[in-house]
């Protein structure tokens, strides 16, 4: 079986698993009118699926280390049409759309799960592109936030998880027909327990420098993706469906850049990548937090940032694999789940500074100052370049 068919197996098998663990964020302004939700309570219902997608990247990426990301994905794509069945059937109060929202979770780890099933199928000078191919699997929040809005217009709040729970059975069922492990992780031998593949978080610096990196990288998409159509609908009066597209276009422009940071990362290092990025973010951060009530710097800072967020999220793994080559699920599931978390608190933040002050700059002074803590850190562990193909 070709490498191409498996990565591109699992990019779509990812882009399912990421349509529906992002339903909530495009489908918040209808919830909160229909639950009678404040601001905070929205802010929750949505980073709620972040929360346990962040956790459980880092059992799954163990998981995939030992039993290969075949197994592993299936079983993940068979699990998560339960949330979403129940979210169809029951979404008429806060309670149930937290605890079924928590559990549809489970599908934001796939990103864990993925990464080394891909990596395991191409040689290292590879790698930072394959792997960037594969991010884009998070396109998913762009299908989402096109597509639910118009669902829900036509048939209804249920409708848009029936419809990724129907998505996601014809997913499973050709990922079981096609995919495969690669050679060489089938025949890799007895893999380490769960807490000594994680011992390297116990002596390396450069693995806590990635889980940051991420933690603003994909953790910025995630936030700035889920909150922008609360932002738009709220300060600029936009309509839910025109907020849900302007929030998709954001998100494809970050799909887009995440194979180019990792094609740059195989040729001019990964570190370079990242700098760039996270200068481009700060500087960003801080025009937004200046001018984000008009309607003309908000959408070009926006959409810049964007690109900055997918050069950064398509380098960090390129250094995953080239420092931690024997420990790529491991330590992908830690650093994921830092980019999870990333997505999770700041919309929290962001409902909490909406309330206490009244506006959203605060919020985005944050994010800059987390930019410029990542520049600071990627300086102190000094990356060595991979070499050039």
């Amino acid at each position: 079986m070709k490498p191409s068919t498996q990565l591109a197996l699992a990019t779509v098998a990812f882009t399912v698993c990421f349509y529906a663990w992002s339903l909530l964020g495009p489908l918040g302004p209808d919830l909160q009118d229909a639950l009678a939700l404040s601001d905070f309570e929205t802010s929750a219902m949505v980073a709620v699926p972040v929360l346990l997608g962040s956790l459980m990247r880092i059992p799954l990426g163990w998981l995939t280390d030992r039993h290969g990301g075949r197994r592993v994905f299936t079983v993940l794509m068979a699990y998560t049409p339960l949330p979403l069945v129940a979210l169809a059937i029951w979404h008429d109060s806060l309670a149930a759309v937290l605890v079924f929202g928590l559990l549809l979770g489970f599908a934001g780890a796939s990103f864990a799960v993925g990464v080394p099933f891909v990596n395991g199928w191409y040689p290292p000078e590879r790698r930072g592109f394959a792997l960037g191919v594969y991010g884009m699997g998070m396109g998913g929040t762009v299908l989402a936030g096109l597509t639910a809005p118009r669902i829900v217009d036509h048939w209804g709040l249920a409708a848009p998880f029936w419809v990724a729970s129907g998505l996601m059975v014809v997913m499973c069922a050709t990922f079981v027909a096609l995919a495969q492990n690669a050679p060489q992780s089938e025949a890799a031998g007895p893999r380490p327990g769960i807490f000594a593949a994680l011992s390297v978080f116990r002596t390396s610096r450069r693995a806590w420098a990635l889980t940051l990196f991420y933690f603003l990288a994909f953790g910025g998409f995630v936030a700035m993706f889920l909150y922008l159509p609360k932002l738009l609908t709220g300060v600029h009066d936009l309509t839910k469906s025109d907020a849900g597209a302007r929030a998709a276009g954001f998100a494809l422009l970050a799909v887009i850049a995440r194979p180019l940071g990792g094609w740059l990362a195989d040729r001019v290092s990964a570190a370079r990548v990242l700098r760039v990025s996270f200068v481009g973010v700060g500087v960003l951060a801080l025009v937004l937090a200046a001018t984000y009530t008009a309607m003309v710097p908000l959408t070009i800072a926006c959409l810049t940032m964007a690109v900055a967020l997918g050069l950064g999220t398509g380098a960090v793994f390129k250094l995953v694999a080239d420092w931690f080559p024997d420990r790529v699920g491991a330590v992908t599931g830690v650093v994921g789940a830092a980019g999870g978390l990333g997505g999770f608190f700041p919309p929290l933040v962001m409902g909490v500074v909406k309330t206490a002050t009244g506006g959203y700059a605060l919020g985005f002074i944050l994010m800059a100052l987390v930019a410029l803590a990542c520049l600071v850190v990627l300086r102190a562990v000094q990356p060595v370049p991979a070499p050039a193909p």
